[in-house]
């Protein structure tokens, strides 16, 4: 088991329990998790803050129907991806624990992956408007520069990490990341509907969006998010990392 502090009381180990509970049919081909990023977009114009879900088609393979934030996998042109602004430094070091050939490019990889998923699945874009030249690698990331549009990772916050059981059909090393709204400059109308990744996308208080019909998972990072809003957002807010050693999920602070 990891040397980490493993946290088993309390709240978390109601998390974890909770979790565990709902883990099924781990009776795949035990698959190498991969690496993606999800958003979680902030809406706090309000006295009570909204979080935007999308909901996924009923066809896909993976969660079908189920509520989810944006997101997806790495893909290598988010290595080559410029941002106004980096990380800040701690999410960096959290970001780099339990991975291969740790650097500060691979956790700003993850969290430029996580606002890639997002314009793509929902057309909405988060960075600054500049006037300068951007240079950009090929595919979704020319969309930024013809809109005058580049990240600005200082934005966003590092939650959660989670890595899908053993066994199961397809499994993920998930980073989820957190921005305010205030972060959205453009939009692109037509990459959410009938025929789309999401069918679509809702603005709910977080306990109304609990309720909502999505994995485990999402839920309770939307709890630990609750944890970090009421935290202030601070960056010394402790980012956990949920994972199952022998057959039953653990919570640790990364």
């Amino acid at each position: 088991m990891s040397s980490d502090p493993v946290i088993e009381s309390g709240v978390a180990a109601d998390r974890t329990e909770r979790l565990t509970r709902i883990i099924r049919d781990q009776i795949f081909p035990n698959l190498k998790p991969r690496d993606s990023a999800t958003l979680i977009l902030i809406d706090r114009t309000e006295s009570v803050p909204k979080v935007l879900l999308g909901r996924r088609h009923e066809r896909h393979r993976f969660m079908p129907g189920k509520f989810v934030f944006p997101g997806g996998r790495i893909e290598p042109t988010d290595r080559q991806m410029a941002a106004l602004a980096p990380l800040h430094e701690r999410y960096v070091t959290r970001l780099m624990r339990h991975v291969r050939r740790p650097s500060a490019a691979k956790a700003a990889a993850f969290a430029l992956a996580a606002v890639r998923e997002t314009y793509e699945e929902t057309g909405l874009m988060l960075g600054v408007r500049t006037d300068a030249a951007i240079n950009t690698p090929p595919g979704a990331w020319e969309a930024f520069a013809r809109a005058g549009v580049i990240p600005d990772l200082s934005a966003i916050h590092f939650v959660a990490r989670a890595i899908t059981p053993p066994k199961r059909p397809l499994r993920f090393d998930s980073r989820f990341f957190a921005a305010d709204a205030t972060a959205i400059v453009h939009r692109v109308d037509g990459f959410v509907g009938p025929d789309a990744e999401l069918v679509e996308l809702v603005w709910l208080p977080i306990t109304d969006a609990r309720r909502l019909d999505m994995p485990g998972i999402t839920a309770i990072v939307l709890e630990e998010l609750q944890d970090r809003i009421a935290a202030a957002m601070s960056h010394e807010h402790p980012a956990p990392l949920y994972r199952m050693l022998h057959k039953r999920f653990v919570r640790e602070i990364l």
